[in-house]
Order: structure tokens, then C-alpha cells, then sequence
């Protein structure tokens, strides 16, 4: 998977940048979310696998969900079904939604807690989050039990540990080592 990304990256940016000259970004990257949305239904790949479906057919298709694309990702879209690789779209409306979020000011947190968190603790952690990173954010809450009280907060490579799984398998380090 990691090596999709990074063949989607190089058209993630060109998509990008084509957006941001028709100054529609947030209206590619609805269209991007839908095509990747649609490339990655099993019959949808079943018709891109298909050598008797044409391209203007299989471009066809897909684009239904999304109504009217611009010419761009027009264009897009048809050059991926003809090289093949129709496959990489979820990637690219991937990329796409992270040079979104980064032009905006806005970054993605992921917040793992011990329990479910009220609506005042979560609006409490993200703004805390948006005091320290200076930006927007963006935050996801997964509940996972394993950590047995607290919680573990990733923003893009920082991780922010303050659950008791992590304070005993920190003292646990310490205490073998």
C-alpha cells in the first residue's frame, strides 16, 4: 500500500495544483472522494479489469456518482483508465484531502481513548491541540480498553502518550533495562 501512495503522490499534487489555478478546491476534492469512493467498489474494478469495456465506457461509470467533473479531472481520470491505473484514485483523493487540509491551516488528530469521551472533553482536547499546533484541527476518536485509562493522541508523526498502558509499558522499559 505504502508504494501506491507513493505512485499517487506525484498526481495528488498535479490535481492539486490544477485546483487551486481554477480556484475549486474544495469542489475537486469532492469529485476526487467520490471517483476513489467509486474506483474502489468490486464492480467497478471489475469493469476497469475488463478488456472488452472501453475506456470513454469505464470512465463512464465511474464518474456517474460525481455528476459533472471539471476538465481536469476529466482528463485525469481518463489518463489513469488508459495507463491502467484507475486503481491508484482512492490514493490520489487520499493525497488530495491532505494538501487540502494542510492549504486550509488544518491538521488531523487521532485520538485513542480508554473510554468514550464526552462532548466537553473531546471540544477540551481539540482545543488544546489547536493551541499548541497553531492550526485547525481536525480530530477522530477511537475508544480502545487496552489502554486502561487516558488516552494516546497522534498528530501526523508526533504521538502524545498519557494513557496508563503506556506509564506501565514505560516503567516496565525501565525496570528491565
Amino acid at each position: 500500500m505504502a508504494e501506491l501512495t507513493t505512485v499517487a503522490r506525484p498526481y495528488g499534487e498535479a490535481v492539486f495544483r490544477a485546483a487551486v489555478e481554477a480556484g475549486s478546491i474544495p469542489a475537486f476534492g469532492d469529485a476526487l472522494a467520490v471517483l476513489g469512493a467509486a474506483a474502489s467498489n468490486p464492480q467497478a474494478l471489475a469493469i476497469l479489469g475488463n478488456p472488452k469495456v472501453s475506456v470513454a465506457e469505464k470512465a463512464a461509470v465511474l464518474s456517474a456518482p460525481a455528476g459533472s467533473l471539471a476538465p481536469a479531472i476529466s482528463y485525469l481520470l481518463t489518463m489513469l483508465i488508459e495507463g491502467g491505473k484507475a486503481s491508484l484514485l482512492p490514493f490520489i483523493a487520499e493525497h488530495f484531502a491532505k494538501l487540502q487540509r494542510q492549504h486550509e491551516g488544518v491538521i488531523k488528530a487521532t485520538i485513542t481513548s480508554a473510554m468514550q469521551l464526552s462532548d466537553a472533553e473531546k471540544s477540551s482536547l481539540i482545543d488544546a491541540l489547536s493551541r499548541k499546533y497553531g492550526k485547525q484541527v481536525e480530530a477522530v476518536v477511537v475508544v480502545d480498553a487496552d489502554l486502561i485509562g487516558g488516552a494516546r493522541i497522534q498528530v501526523g508523526d508526533d504521538v502524545i502518550h498519557a494513557s496508563v498502558r503506556d506509564t506501565l509499558d514505560q516503567m516496565k522499559q525501565a525496570l528491565t533495562a
